[in-house]
């Protein structure tokens, strides 16, 4: 048996990147931070994802500490797509600014809020609401004191332009005032078909842009972030002849959506970017850099000294909260219903589809292992890697027989079945490695394995465009309820 409680374990190594620090392991697109008080808050996507939006804690943007959520139920007026949540405060409140797909229409932008950064936040609905779609909103003030917000009309998703908007709005943050003017949009070759994921601080006479061009995600991502700024919020507003200022490095691609911050008198930018390492499969990931204002009154970005970076090594739980850890993860189309009692969390298998809770993948090479108790079973219960509720290979314990099921657009197909010996429990190991090769292997007890597929299975089909990989506890067979008494995932030397 597993003896310990509850793990989230980070080690302190040496970085080898002299550039950009890693500081959010695992899948934290469009990443958020403000301060407030003296600890830093931050939020990220989390898409289809369930609970929405992180609420992520640090004393020293170094270390972070997901400590809740901003929505553990869905918006009544949203239904998918959780992107882009902008944290910050403002005369003693905590407001989100987010977007997300609306019941019957399209991407909207809206607000919530909260007396305190660990919430409860309530939700004032969608407030811009554009025929293309509206996404990636961000608070300003004005020289005069009132406030704005600035968003990206979704036009790129129909062919067209992207204009960066901005509008008045009210102090209740429930309407937008007088009529929105342009504040700039994708006019530059590198920048391709979209600018977005704007934000802004103010420093000597200037506000300052910094935003994302081209495309964000998935295998072919060609991101990459540059600066504007203007003496006034309206504008004009000016592009940096030297744009883009983030690219590719060695260690890390696709670079941009974020937010600048300081920390004791130093400039910060805390945004995404793959590991090269583990690309799609693990996601985009949270990152630091340093920047300095130069004497022309631009923005350049610097190599920090080697510093620690936490590491995340391994994940385990044995259920013996009476909820779920923040860290576990269910699909907005598919509300995993669960409950834990005496160490044991017990799921609930779908009519017509497989119910899970999973995990975000901590590197491209791993190992997780479930423990399954098989007297209690009363439906299939497994471990898979998941790339959505249409997508996933897993390993099941189901009655009398163990079996390797991959999942394709919502369609079966049963790759290995075995009969097994009865007995009170049995453990299902899941190995990946390059992030996508995925091998199973069952066991009696922790300490012998034997394995069930020889040649890997290729998961390389499992992301979607938005998302990484999960690692998950999985049920099926209809009815019943699957039962787990542990669950750890490990990372493995590459």
């Amino acid at each position: 048996m597993l003896r310990t409680v509850y793990l989230l374990l980070c080690v302190f190594i040496i970085s080898n990147s002299m550039a950009q620090r890693l500081v959010m392991p695992g899948d934290h697109p469009d990443p958020s931070v403000v301060k407030i008080g003296d600890s830093y808050w931050a939020s990220a996507t989390t898409s289809n994802w369930m609970p929405a939006f992180p609420l992520l804690k640090s004393n020293d943007l170094n270390t972070w500490t997901t400590v809740g959520h901003v929505f553990s139920v869905l918006p009544a007026w949203a239904d998918y797509y959780f992107w882009a949540p902008e944290i910050s405060y403002d005369n003693g409140k905590v407001y989100v600014y987010y977007s997300a797909h609306k019941k019957g229409g399209n991407l909207c932008v809206g607000i919530a809020s909260a007396d305190k950064p660990e919430g409860p936040y309530k939700d004032h609905g969608p407030l811009i609401c554009e025929e293309a779609g509206s996404i990636d909103a961000f608070p300003m003030r004005d020289e005069n004191g009132r406030l704005h917000i600035i968003w990206k009309e979704d036009g790129n998703s129909v062919g067209k332009p992207t204009p960066i908007w901005i509008q008045e709005l009210n102090e209740e943050r429930t309407a937008v005032l007088g009529e929105k003017k342009l504040l700039f949009r994708n006019d530059a070759p590198w920048e391709g078909n979209l600018v977005e994921g704007v934000s802004m601080m103010r420093h000597g006479k200037y506000i300052y842009a910094f935003y994302a061009a081209a495309g964000c995600c998935g295998s072919v991502c060609n991101y990459q972030s540059g600066i504007a700024r203007s003496k006034s919020l309206a504008g004009a507003w000016e592009k940096f002849a030297g744009n883009p200022v983030l690219v590719n490095e060695a260690q890390w691609t696709c670079p941009g959506h974020g937010t600048p911050v300081q920390k004791e008198g130093k400039f910060y930018f805390l945004y995404h970017a793959y590991d090269t390492s583990g690309t799609v499969y693990t996601g985009r990931k949270g990152i630091v850099k340093e920047f300095v204002f130069t004497a022309d009154d631009w923005i350049k970005f610097v190599d920090e000294p080697n510093a620690p970076t936490p590491v995340l090594q391994k994940i385990t739980d044995e259920f013996n909260k009476s909820v779920l850890q923040n860290n576990w993860q269910w699909s907005v189309f598919q509300p995993a219903k669960h409950t834990i009692q005496n160490g044991r969390l017990i799921l609930a298998a779908l009519p017509r589809a497989a119910a899970f809770v999973g995990q975000k993948t901590i590197s491209p090479n791993y190992k997780a292992i479930a423990g399954v108790r098989r007297k209690k079973l009363s439906a299939a219960a497994g471990i898979a890697l998941v790339g959505d509720e249409q997508n996933h290979v897993a390993a099941y314990i189901n009655g009398d027989f163990i079996e390797l099921v991959q999942t394709k657009k919502g369609k079966d197909s049963v790759l290995f079945t075995q009969p097994l010996h009865r007995s009170k429990k049995g453990f299902l190991m899941m190995q990946v490695a390059n992030g996508k090769d995925i091998s199973f292997l069952f066991g009696k007890n922790l300490h012998s394995f034997r394995p069930l597929n020889l040649q890997p299975i290729n998961g390389a089909y499992l992301p979607p465009w938005d998302r990484a990989l999960r690692v998950a506890l999985i049920a099926k067979s209809g009815e019943g309820n699957a039962v787990f008494d542990c669950f750890t995932m490990e990372r493995v030397k590459e």
